[in-house]
């Protein structure tokens, strides 16, 4: 069975095809600059080992489609006969809300209820909801499978996802912790296990998805107990150009101070904070080239966000009652060993017997990074979003 996975960005469209007999990727790419008003978009794809670019003029997610389409299907380049070879289409959808607690085939009902979580995620949702509208006119017989970022997180209790602000503004605005990044959370939760050969269930779990955004999750018996992001994408630990937590009230003392508008502000903590912020560098390679190089605030950065990771280890193992395994995934948390060094020597006292050999330069795959005897294991393992959104997939349509 195949099954094509898509991810609808606001000016882009990124797709993977797998074959889920062997879960292989038949072709994957991208189409970037979408509706760009000052010249073509960038296609890329790529099948086996050939990587091909082309450029022209897009400017919607239906035309990007259809050229993703036209290219699978191409007699000479493509890898499908017919698109009727593809039996389910799988989207990421960044917010499920309280609606959404796993992934759902798109009928027109849930088509409403997810355009009705628009206003949670105003920048992601509208060109999530484009793609989905765009595989419905041009494969209308195949079904859309949608998959929530937010979904696997549905199952914190309500102590862990209520702020204590007046409980109407929950009742009528919805605001209430939600968390993101959970389909990395669940499919490196579940992979860790299952290469250890132990039961997902019974397992105490934290989960370090460190990338350019960045969330920490706490999992108890397969369930979410509590998570780092909030309301917004925006809490938790510093990020790349995200302040993380932060006292509320610098917010209307920065805008008084700086005459800048609620939107100006809400600007400035999510794009021209955090790394960025502190050193005029998002990247944590540059970062750490920085601190080489005598740096102070890249140093003060650096020691601000491993604080900060050791001490959402340490409250979450709190939670917990116990920590049986500890995992780092995504781009920082794959291939930056020295975080990851760092990170686990502070915490040592959590029961890691750290194996730094094991660590020392590693990059992008999956390893045991303590040692044998240690009480608690730790992992790096890439994450995997795009094969557990087919995965999903496939569970729902494979019997129809």
């Amino acid at each position: 069975m195949l099954i094509l996975v898509l991810n609808s960005g606001s000016s882009s469209l990124k797709y993977k095809l797998y074959h889920m007999e062997n879960e292989s990727v038949l072709a994957a790419g991208n189409v970037e600059r979408i509706g760009n008003v000052n010249g073509e978009a960038v296609i890329n794809h790529k099948i086996a080992e050939d990587s091909i670019q082309t450029q022209q003029k897009i400017d919607t997610h239906n035309e990007a489609l259809k050229s993703v389409l036209n290219f699978l299907t191409d007699p000479n380049k493509g890898v499908l006969k017919s698109l009727d070879e593809i039996k389910a289409v799988g989207h990421r959808v960044v917010h499920g809300g309280e609606i959404f607690s796993e992934a759902v085939i798109i009928t027109e009902q849930e088509l409403i209820d997810i355009e009705s979580l628009k206003e949670l995620a105003p920048l992601h949702m509208p060109p999530n909801i484009m793609g989905i509208k765009a595989c419905k006119e041009l494969m209308p017989n195949t079904p859309q499978i949608a998959v929530f970022d937010t979904a696997f997180h549905q199952t914190m209790p309500r102590k862990s996802f209520l702020y204590a602000l007046p409980y109407e503004y929950y009742e009528k605005y919805r605001i209430r912790r939600y968390g993101f990044h959970g389909t990395s959370h669940r499919y490196v939760s579940k992979r860790a296990a299952k290469t250890l050969g132990k039961p997902f269930n019974e397992l105490k779990i934290i989960t370090l998805h460190l990338g350019n955004g960045s969330s920490i999750s706490a999992i108890k018996d397969g369930k979410v107990v509590d998570t780092s992001m909030g309301f917004t994408p925006l809490e938790g630990v510093i990020m790349g150009t995200r302040c993380g937590d932060l006292d509320p009230a610098i917010l209307p003392f920065l805008q008084n101070n700086l005459n800048k508008t609620p939107v100006e502000i809400d600007n400035i903590l999510n794009k021209n904070s955090g790394l960025l912020g502190m050193t005029g560098m998002s990247d944590m390679r540059d970062i750490q080239k920085a601190r080489r190089e005598g740096n102070k605030r890249a140093e003060d950065v650096y020691g601000m966000l491993i604080h900060r990771l050791v001490k959402y280890v340490g409250a979450y193992t709190a939670v917990l009652g116990g920590l049986d395994l500890l995992i780092f995934t995504a781009g920082i948390g794959e291939n930056d060993a020295l975080i990851r060094e760092d990170v686990c020597k502070q915490i040592a006292h959590l029961g890691i017997d750290f194996d730094y050999e094991a660590n020392e330069g590693l990059r992008g795959k999956e390893a045991v990074i303590s040692k044998p005897n240690s009480q608690t294991i730790v992992m790096v393992v890439p994450t995997n979003e795009e094969l557990l959104i087919a995965r999903d997939s496939y569970e729902l349509v494979k019997n129809c």
